[in-house]
């Protein structure tokens, strides 16, 4: 039994993901935007090292009766999909004869996503948009985009789900790992700065961290298309 008790702290740890989205939504309902975000930023980076951890503990052979990957789906169905649409919903980000269509679709088109058994390919990057409407979802509130925008955004991003374009996963594709995880957390660093509205009053510093932030999102996007059309 204690030789199994690594698989198990593994398995717990991957399980607190769901706590981290239920404070998530509980800052929302006390609208506190960034808090929600903050606590989806926490899941994110547990649902990025479990998989790891379990490979090194070797969780399928100590514990075959837990599916790992089934725990892992129903908790990044509630941290990429069901909270994301909550705050998405609450903040109304589209325009109200399509704010509740809006939902509808993202839930849905999320469903194939998360049964999709072709979604990683061999080298496990993404085929095709991998739900992370956490990510859209924060987007839209830096950016304070249109309600309009955020519609147009929806629709395209439930299309590309069904387009096998190639996205980045940052922790499992071997191809420019270390770039990769090294602009992943510039990207959080600065995004983190967005998303709470740090500016120490100096505009110099305002800008030039938005500028870092859309140099991060345009190599991630650049993945997109090297690996999709290379």
């Amino acid at each position: 039994m204690l030789s199994k008790a690594p698989s198990y702290l593994v398995h717990i740890f991957t399980a607190l993901g769901v706590v981290f989205g239920f404070l998530a939504l509980l800052a929302t309902l006390d609208g506190k935007i960034p808090e929600a975000f903050l606590w989806l930023a926490v899941a994110l980076f547990v649902d990025g090292v479990d998989g790891t951890l379990a490979r090194a503990v070797n969780v399928n052979q100590n514990i075959p009766e837990i599916d790992g990957a089934i725990l892992d789906n129903i908790i990044d169905y509630l941290n990429y999909v069901v909270v994301p649409v909550f705050i998405f919903y609450s903040l109304g980000m589209a325009p109200e004869p399509y704010l509740l269509l809006s939902c509808v679709a993202i839930l849905l088109v999320s469903c194939f996503t998360f049964t999709n058994t072709n979604i990683k390919t061999d080298d496990f990057y993404f085929s095709g948009f991998p739900a992370i409407w956490n990510i859209v979802v924060l987007y839209f509130y830096i950016l304070e985009s249109s309600e309009f925008t955020n519609f147009i955004f929806v629709i395209l991003f439930c299309v590309l789900t069904f387009i096998p374009l190639k996205y980045v996963h940052p922790f499992r594709v071997v191809e420019f790992r270390k770039i990769t995880l090294m602009i992943t957390s510039i990207w959080m660093i600065t995004t983190t700065i967005l998303l709470f509205d740090v500016s120490f009053s100096d505009p110099v510093f305002t800008s030039a961290n938005f500028v870092i932030w859309l140099i991060t999102n345009i190599y991630f996007a650049g993945t997109v298309l090297y690996r999709s059309f290379r």
